[in-house]
């Protein structure tokens, strides 16, 4: 039999934890949305992408997903300095495993015109809109 105290550890301790606390952040889902539609991104094209995203917060996103693993920063050492970001594998599953949240979210939605899911969404879907297909 286990204890409340044992139960508590159990749950303190589950691997999920971890992906909650980096997923639940406000911008974390949009940023691997967003940076699954090309191969890298700049920062200024991340801002560009994410319209409303203070410059600080798209940069604590970047680092704190960057240390969970599930985004690649990669700083090229030219005049002027340029930094790229990517996701990795692990980035990519998330960024799969999130698309049909998304597009639960889109779909009780009333704001199906909104740009920055429409961004999100763009490279899984193609040349659709929120499963409609653009003609």
């Amino acid at each position: 039999m286990v204890t409340m105290s044992q139960e508590s550890k159990l749950i303190d301790t589950c691997p999920i934890q971890g992906v909650i606390d980096v997923v639940s952040k406000k911008w974390a889902l949009l940023v691997v949305g967003v940076l699954g539609n090309a191969p890298k991104m700049r920062y200024n094209e991340i801002m560009n992408e994410l319209r409303g995203i203070s410059p600080k917060t798209l940069a604590d996103t970047l680092k704190q997903l960057s240390s969970s693993g599930i985004i690649d920063r990669r700083a090229i050492n030219e005049i002027p300095p340029r930094v790229e970001y990517s996701l990795t594998g692990d980035g990519e599953k998330l960024r799969e495993a999130i698309i049909p949240v998304i597009r639960w979210a889109v779909d009780r939605s009333s704001h199906k015109d909104c740009i920055i899911l429409q961004s999100v969404l763009r490279k899984k879907e193609g040349p659709r809109q929120f499963g409609k297909t653009v003609q």
